[in-house]
């Protein structure tokens, strides 16, 4: 049991190590936290997307995906474009701001569709090649290190996941204030677009470099 538990310890350092980071996922569940729509079913997308990936990966699927090729190059171009879409966007609201309006000066009820919500973070989270990596490659490898602790090493980094997605989604709330002047939102939009892009770029740099 003591073998296990400090698996668990080591798999939810190792996956708050990979998760917590300025990335496509994240950037999309601080903005829906901010603007306070949507928040459980973004939130419960992207941790329930992690704990199927982690378990796929802790499984010895990760090894099968890295061998193939042409699925590696597939979910790569496919992550690059969808990035590349979200990053437009992003820039656009950057650069008119008047679109960016803080919640407290909506009309009632005036939030976002749930289904474009929906398909954004699904589209980010499934068709992000980085996810992948993190949690069917790489997690998916150093749980083997743990021989047969490996799935508490992924139920760690499971419970990583979720809290962290929680806390982003759920805490953003206490960012508002500053989030209440348009010019906050063009400043954060634009450095979404930003990192968004220059992810993009890097995959398709790296998909190019490993061909030759």
């Amino acid at each position: 049991m003591g073998t296990g538990w400090t698996s668990a310890l080591a798999g939810l350092v190792f996956g708050l190590g990979l998760i917590v980071a300025i990335g496509a996922q994240n950037a999309h569940v601080l903005r829906q936290g901010l603007r306070r729509e949507h928040v459980a079913v973004v939130v419960a997308v992207c941790a329930l997307s992690d704990v199927v990936l982690i378990a796929v990966g802790t499984a010895g699927v990760g090894a099968l995906v890295a061998a193939s090729p042409v699925v590696t190059a597939v979910a790569t171009l496919l992550g690059a474009a969808v990035l590349l879409v979200y990053g437009a966007l992003a820039a656009r609201r950057a650069l008119h701001p008047g679109a960016l309006v803080a919640d407290d000066d909506r009309p009632a009820g005036a939030t976002a569709p749930v289904v474009p919500v929906l398909l954004v973070t699904l589209a980010l989270t499934w068709l992000n090649p980085h996810v992948y990596l993190d949690t069917v490659v790489l997690l998916g490898a150093v749980s083997a290190g743990h021989g047969d602790a490996r799935w508490w090493f992924a139920a760690g980094a499971a419970v990583g996941s979720v809290a962290w997605f929680s806390a982003l989604g759920f805490g953003a709330a206490l960012l508002r204030p500053v989030f209440a002047r348009p010019g906050a939102w063009r400043v954060l939009d634009a450095g979404v677009a930003v990192v968004m892009v220059a992810i993009a770029a890097g995959l398709v740099v790296d998909l190019v470099a490993g061909a030759h």
